[in-house]
This record gives C-alpha cells, sequence and structure tokens, in this order.
C-alpha cells in the first residue's frame, strides 16, 4: 500500500524549493521508503532503483530501506515531476471537498531493469 506525502526540505511539487541548490543538495531525488523485510521479499537493497506500479502508472525512484515503515505499507513524496508520485494514484475528487484522492493506493513494486 503506497501513501503519499511531503519531506522536510522540499513542499508541494517542489516548484519552488527544487529551484534552491541547498534544498537539492540534502534531497536531490524522488525515493520510496519501504520496511527492510518487505525489501528482503522483493529482493530488494538498499538504494536500488525500483518500478513502482499501479493500476494509473508507473514511476522509478530510489529505495531506502527504514524500520521506520509498517511492513507491506511504502511512502514516496509528491515533490518530483521526473517521479510523480500522483501519477500513480487515484485522480477521482471528493464531492464534497473537491480534493483529489492522492494520497493511497494500491502499488506493484520490483527491481527496476
Amino acid at each position: 500500500m503506497l501513501t503519499t506525502g511531503r519531506n522536510y526540505f522540499h513542499y508541494h511539487t517542489g516548484t519552488m524549493s527544487r529551484r534552491t541548490s541547498t534544498l537539492n543538495r540534502e534531497l536531490p531525488e524522488c525515493f520510496i521508503d519501504i520496511n527492510p523485510r518487505d525489501a528482503d521479499t522483493l529482493e530488494i537493497r538498499h538504494m536500488d532503483m525500483v518500478t513502482v506500479s499501479s493500476r494509473r502508472g508507473s514511476i522509478t525512484v530510489r529505495a531506502y530501506l527504514t524500520e521506520d515503515m509498517q511492513q507491506g505499507v511504502v511512502f514516496i513524496p509528491f515533490h518530483f515531476k521526473e517521479a510523480a508520485a500522483n501519477l500513480l494514484t487515484n485522480p477521482v475528487v471528493d464531492p464534497a471537498a473537491k480534493i483529489p484522492e492522492y494520497k493511497v493506493c494500491a502499488v506493484h513494486i520490483e527491481r527496476a531493469q
């Protein structure tokens, strides 16, 4: 299960924060946080490039293995247009709030070719 969100160094889609060399030096590329046990099952090692796919699309990102993630859940920030996490999520808009369903979806993960 994928969840998307923010990180400490960038905000929104990175249109402003990614123009700053200091912030880009801290976090220059998109990543996926994955639990080490899940990564082991998928034969993924720390810093491998992986392809993350949903029914709506695929992106390729670097894998960060971390115990901070619960097994079965992965995290990708949405600040990187070259690996736009929102391409994976459901763009359906809530009828009352008018907000897209960008926060969670099912994904398939494999080591990139």
